[in-house]
């Protein structure tokens, strides 16, 4: 079994740090972080994650403006992307999915609810 490894991309360093404990220490995944939307592209293309979780509200490039970036590459376009937001209002959400992520986790989230969500969007069962 290989170990998954996701790409967390958000401006907010403690937010960054609680998903990265909780995904290595529930999961036991390998976590790669950025700070902003360009690092999270570079990091993205140079490290190949298998997934990338991304935050929506983010100074310079927003979370969407990411994403699309990030479909724009031929090496980073297949990577699922879970978009992380405060917006909780369905009518957002659904925005974000026509988008084409894989999907949208709310925030403030629990964070052992955090990798059984990842796992259910990502259909991953190990």
């Amino acid at each position: 079994m290989t170990t998954k490894r996701i790409l967390i991309i958000d401006d907010d360093d403690s937010v960054r740090e609680i998903i990265q404990i909780c995904l290595e220490v529930a999961a036991g995944w390998e976590v790669i972080t950025a700070c902003c939307g360009s690092e999270g592209i570079v990091l993205a293309t140079a490290e190949k994650p298998d997934a990338i979780l991304l935050d929506v509200m983010m100074p310079d490039m927003d979370g969407p403006t990411t994403f699309k970036h990030l479909q724009a590459n031929p090496l980073t376009q297949n990577i699922p992307t879970i978009l992380l937001t405060a917006k909780a209002k369905i009518s957002e959400k659904q925005q974000f999915i026509q988008l084409g992520v894989t999907g949208v986790i709310t925030k403030p989230f629990e964070a052992m609810d955090l990798v059984a969500q990842i796992r259910n969007l990502l259909k991953w069962t190990e």
